[in-house]
């Protein structure tokens, strides 16, 4: 679908002036501002309270990388603001006026929060600031033009009167809108570009941020799914009969992903489903070991695959080489492992259905729900709050819970409020993987160390076949598979990029940088091997590779190169440095990891970061998503894989055997962020593919190998 921004909508409330930016879906859609109207709740994006209070309703979710306090930030910038009557809350899902302009959906991902929200944020707000000032001139009988508003105050110098918003929010209300608000000029910012402490830090600390955990409403019941223990399995027949004889539990019903224990707590939700006696059928299940996934992989990259980057006669380079490598890397399936597991509340009356929860993709998820339950998209509200993490788990392009929620609730059969829990063993034993990958690479060199060759065959899982956004693929490949591998700033030479779409029933899902997670370690790898093999520098190498024209990834690789005191691959001490760069999501990042070994394992002492996401709107946000980034990235290099046992079942299922990193375990960071006048991009995942290739660099330069099978505290084989 296409989603046009239009004209601003104005509207008053006995609370003051809400301003919405209304972003209507095909042409039978609103076109004016009074159109807009009409709409009423909740169409706005800034609320300005009679208690001069500024309320902005923040359309991505906020699951800790920091749109609350970005988007806040915009508004704050064009109203001229003082950042203590700033506040931030979710906006509900409402697709016509929430969508996000780069995925054409209401849904945060993608790393898009910033980028698509810059301009029609600002322009809301420039808009509710020159309605204020019209306000006031009104009022106080003077030219508009010699209104100004400083840190949240509009004043007239001539007559010496002043006042808050608040106290003309309400006439502002019922003024035309602006058809194109003045923006500021970047050089007279106050707030953009300046570090800004996150509204949301003080009510997580003292406890009285709320998630979907903390609400029990009045006669909730908790359901709990007993899923099938092989991806593919479904129930063939179950006894609950001790399952009811736990105290606590009401009832017990068969839905389509298993069967469904409903309970007055948790304990007895969790007790009820422990004591079910169940049967699979698993004629159709996955029963495959992850060994025996990877050695159908490793047959599927030899035979080529899809081309989908080809240029020259790849063949005739490798004939015309001099020196051929070969490698072949193998990445694991891994878990989300979010701190808040998969939960939601949904509350059933009279047909009409009320679901509260940290809610990734309202739209897909509002669809899902309706078409299941049976009822109107439109009669299904969804309240979003925080989620305590994701990582791309509850960016649900299957709306596989949405769809469960929507089960659970029929099942029961009479209107209720209910509580659907995942626990931590149901998230980790779950699916919903990033996939696991296998890259099969060849490079060639000519006499003079020149790479003249370059093949990247990719084997692995599509994200996107067979779940609701297969259709917007229009019948080519998933880029998600490949992305990271194709189309390279640097010069390969001669090369081809392929990938063998892989089946098999284990779900998958985005994770944090998604096809980056893996080809990033493959190609950058790979290619400093080929590097150190031409006897080049692993970063003047690099540069060398690299066009005219690649300004921006010379820039972040030459700050990074500046910052860390690079000297090359080998330090003193025993430590080791490695080197990586990656592109994605419109960001540029290049990083240095100081590594030495303890006990078999790398050891991370120091990252380096350089970053180009375009405009710093806050740089205390792009350095926090920096060092959270390495420390994610580092936690599931080390430590993270999902493996299948012989038969099929996940063999992990919780911390003790899918491990986090340790606080003293994550390495000092220093961030460096390149200053820009471009538009902001990406910065959520942006910080996570670099780390591994990095560190498995410099563990080539301590043990003379590279690691070709994450995640490093994998033995051998």
């Amino acid at each position: 679908m296409t989603i046009e921004t239009t004209r601003r909508g104005f509207m008053a409330t006995g609370s003051g002036l809400l301003l919405s930016l209304t972003l209507p879906l095909g042409a039978a859609a609103a076109k004016t501002g009074e159109a807009a109207v009409a709409g009423f709740e909740p169409n706005a994006f800034i609320r300005i309270g009679t208690d001069h209070s500024v309320t902005v309703l923040v359309k991505h979710l906020e699951m800790g990388q920091g749109p609350y306090t970005g988007l806040t930030t915009l508004v704050a910038e064009e109203l001229d603001a003082n950042w203590d009557q700033m506040q931030a809350v979710g906006a509900p899902a409402n697709t016509p006026l929430y969508a996000n302009g780069a995925l054409g959906v209401q849904g945060t991902g993608g790393s898009t929060s910033m980028m698509s929200s810059f301009l029609p944020m600002r322009e809301a707000a420039a808009a509710a600031r020159q309605m204020l000032i019209t306000a006031a001139a009104a009022e106080w009988g003077v030219p508009a033009d010699e209104i100004v508003i400083k840190a949240g105050i509009l004043s007239h110098q001539g007559t010496g009167k002043n006042a808050g918003f608040g106290d003309f929010a309400e006439a502002a209300s019922k003024l035309p809108v602006p058809d194109a608000p003045k923006l500021k000029d970047p050089k007279d910012f106050v707030f953009i570009g300046k570090d800004r402490p996150r509204l949301d830090t003080a009510s997580k600390v003292n406890g009285s941020a709320k998630f979907t955990l903390d609400h029990y409403p009045e006669g909730m019941l908790v359901v709990m799914v007993a899923h099938a223990p092989k991806f593919g399995a479904v129930v063939k027949s179950f006894d609950d009969t001790e399952a009811l004889a736990v105290a606590g539990v009401e009832m017990v019903r068969q839905v389509p992903m298993g069967v469904a224990v409903y309970a007055r707590n948790t304990w007895a939700a969790m007790k009820g489903r422990e004591a079910l006696v169940i049967e699979w059928d698993e004629s159709k299940a996955e029963i495959r070991s992850s060994d025996a996934i990877f050695a159908d992989y490793a047959k599927a990259a030899a035979e080529g695959g899809l081309t989908v980057e080809e240029t020259g006669d790849l063949a005739e380079a490798f004939k015309g080489a001099e020196k051929v490598l070969e490698a072949e890397y193998r990445l694991p399936y891994l878990a989300h492992a979010p701190l808040e597991a998969l939960d939601a509340i949904i509350e059933i009356k009279e047909g009409k259905a009320v679901l509260t929860y940290g809610c990734q993709f309202p739209t897909v998820d509002q669809m899902a729900f309706a078409g299941t339950f049976g009822i109107e998209p439109s009669d299904v509200t969804i309240n979003v709050l925080m989620a305590g993490g994701s990582f791309g788990r509850r960016a649900q392009g299957s709306a596989h819970f949405a769809i469960e929620m929507a089960e659970v609730a029929k099942a029961a059969g009479r209107d209720g409020v209910f509580k659907l829990q995942w626990t931590r063993e149901d998230d980790i034993r779950g699916g919903h993987y990033r996939p696991a990958a296998l890259h099969k690479m060849r490079a060639g060199l000519d006499k003079d160390g020149k790479i003249v060759a370059w093949e990247n065959v990719i084997a692995t899982q599509s994200i996107m076949m067979g779940t609701v956004m297969e259709p917007s693929l229009n019948g080519g490949p998933d880029p998600f598979t490949f992305e990271g591998s194709a189309h390279l700033a640097y010069d390969l030479g001669t090369r081809r990029i392929g990938w063998s779409a892989m089946q098999t029933d284990v779900s998958v899902l985005w994770w944090r940088s998604v096809g980056h997670s893996h080809t990033a370690y493959a190609v950058e790898t790979f290619l400093d091997e080929v590097l150190e093999a031409a006897g080049k520098d692993a970063i003047e190498g690099r540069l060398e590779l690299l066009s005219a024209e690649a300004t921006r990834e010379r820039a972040v690789i030459e700050k990074v190169r500046e910052i860390s005191g690079w000297k090359g691959r080998k330090g003193e001490n025993g430590k080791a440095y490695g080197f990586a760069f990656v592109k994605s999501f419109g960001s540029y990042v290049a990083q240095v990891a100081e590594v030495e070994d303890k006990d078999g394992l790398p050891r991370v002492t120091r990252v380096w970061v350089a970053v180009d996401c375009g405009l710093a709107v806050n740089p205390n946000l792009i350095t926090a998503q920096c060092e959270g980034g390495v420390g994610f990235a580092l936690s599931t290099a080390l430590y993270s894989e999902i493996t299948l046992a012989e038969g099929g079942e996940v063999e992990q299922s919780n911390y003790h055997d899918y491990p986090l990193l340790r606080i003293t375990e994550m390495p000092a960071v220093e961030v460096a962020i390149i200053a820009s006048n471009e538009a902001p991009s990406g910065i959520g995942e942006p910080p996570v593919p670099p780390l591994a290739p990095a560190v498995g660099n410099a563990w080539r330069q301590l043990t003379g190998r590279t690691k070709r099978q994450l995640p490093f505290a994998r033995a051998e084989a």
